[in-house]
């Protein structure tokens, strides 16, 4: 295909040419000029006629105004930096989590210890409370009571017998074996009490003998005391058809009873006939304490 060669008629206008190119009224007429293309090969590919339009067809046309050039596009901003930030901050928060967690766990774990110590403090503090403001059970029964460090030692006193007899009152060892004294003083024979009070009294006599004679066994307790004159029964046992047949025989005879005291009042011991008298420390023994 020929490309057209003619020129443009006579008065005719040129068309607009496209978005850019512009021309001025004072400036010539300029003529379309066809664009060679090449030859058709083998009829396969078809190519239009280009012109190309560099001004006004019509000197006295005036020309449209020159369109204005388009302004430049924002710059893209880099999207492969979107992701890593987002991968940053996601570590940054599950860093910041675990460290607050981690926190969180230390300090219940010194809440618990803290509570164990405290706990165990007070248990120990409940422990030595007890100890100190319970008695023990011994302590009550020799007169010793317990007061906060301080002991306050109150009167007892335990005699066993002497077999180095001689006559009556009984006559007791009160130092060697199970005897003992605190708060009481053994005095001719007796027990003296030194601090008024009630005081629980008790004696043992063991009767012993290799054949029955149907006679009266007698265990008395009395009391003495310089301001008045005689003595004062506190108790007393007697027996009699305690044994039969000509044979040995044996007879505890027990005392023990509670009796307010005066002081410098002496407890003493008679019995009916000292030969019958089993004077081991086990059986035979006399004593009392302030209660």
């Amino acid at each position: 295909m020929q490309p057209y060669q003619g020129r443009a008629a006579p008065g005719a206008r040129a068309a607009p040419g496209p978005a850019g190119f512009g021309c001025h009224a004072d400036e010539p007429s300029r003529q379309v000029r066809p664009v060679p293309l090449p030859p058709v090969q083998q009829n396969l590919n078809y190519y239009p006629q280009i012109f190309w339009v560099d001004g006004c067809a019509d000197a006295g046309a005036p020309c449209p105004p020159a369109a204005p050039a388009a302004p430049f596009p924002p710059p893209v901003p880099e999207r492969s930096r979107k992701p890593r930030d987002h991968r940053e901050r996601t570590s940054a928060g599950f860093l910041v989590m675990f460290l607050l967690i981690l926190v969180a766990f230390t300090g219940v774990g010194l809440s618990i210890f803290k509570i164990f110590h405290l706990e165990k403090e007070v248990d120990e503090l409940r422990e030595s409370a007890s100890a100190e403001r319970i008695p023990p059970a011994s302590q009550k029964l020799t007169g010793e009571k317990s007061e906060g460090m301080e002991k306050e030692a109150r009167g007892a006193a335990h005699v066993t017998g002497n077999p180095a007899q001689q006559d009556l009152p009984l006559e007791w060892e009160p130092t060697s074996g199970h005897a003992y004294t605190s708060g009481i003083q053994y005095h001719n024979r007796g027990l003296l009490v030194s601090e008024p009070g009630l005081y629980f009294v008790y004696s043992k006599v063991l009767f012993r003998g290799s054949a029955c004679d149907s006679q009266l066994l007698s265990h008395v307790v009395y009391k003495r005391n310089p301001a008045s004159p005689g003595s004062l029964v506190l108790m007393e046992d007697k027996a009699t058809n305690f044994c039969t047949g000509q044979r040995m025989w044996a007879r505890n005879s027990y005392l023990g009873a509670l009796f307010k005291l005066r002081k410098m009042d002496s407890l003493h011991v008679n019995v009916s006939k000292i030969a019958l008298v089993n004077f081991e420390e086990s059986k035979t023994f006399f004593g009392l304490f302030k209660l």
